[in-house]
């Protein structure tokens, strides 16, 4: 899978498997809703370990901001992106079968000193979440995000307030 939503992505939204897609074509969906470029790719840190690295090179030389990893079971992705780059890598557990996700977030969440990994929750919630965070990263040098993400939390707030319980 290699979506590109624009010329020059910002965000890099990426998975260790397609069967990551489901949960985080949420972060695609939040990055399309604050119109973010981003690009889409799956890449393994066990099975495409080489092919891993040299598109982490590619991102900085093409000057991304963030890095959305997802995946599952031992779910080294994010780990693995953050060893090669500056870049903050923002990770995202998936759900998988073995352990419902708990084994993702645990290899996720524990990485060494000196190599930061942002982590999120596990799926859904987590990829919706981090896109929202590469969004108020993004907004540090953009006005103009900054007051999109303004009016996306005044409008979930006002959602909450207009939901009354019958």
């Amino acid at each position: 899978m290699n979506l590109k939503n624009a010329s020059n992505p910002l965000v890099a939204v990426m998975m260790g498997s397609k069967t990551d897609w489901p949960s985080m074509k949420n972060a695609s969906e939040i990055l399309s809703e604050f119109n973010v470029s981003h690009e889409v790719k799956v890449l393994s840190a066990h099975r495409t370990p080489g092919q891993l690295i040299n598109y982490v090179k590619d991102i900085e030389e093409k000057n991304f901001k963030v890095i959305i990893a997802g995946a599952g079971g031992a779910a080294h992705l994010a780990g693995v992106i953050a060893a090669h780059t500056l870049i903050p890598v923002l990770g995202v557990p998936m759900k998988s079968s073995s352990l419902d996700g708990l084994d993702s977030l645990l290899s996720t969440v524990q990485m060494p000193s000196g190599i930061p990994v942002a982590t999120f929750g596990i799926g859904n919630a987590g990829a919706s979440n981090a896109a929202l965070m590469a969004v108020s990263i993004l907004s540090l040098d953009s006005h103009d995000l900054k007051n999109k993400l303004i009016k996306f939390r005044e409008n979930k707030a006002k959602s909450v307030l207009e939901s009354e319980l019958t």
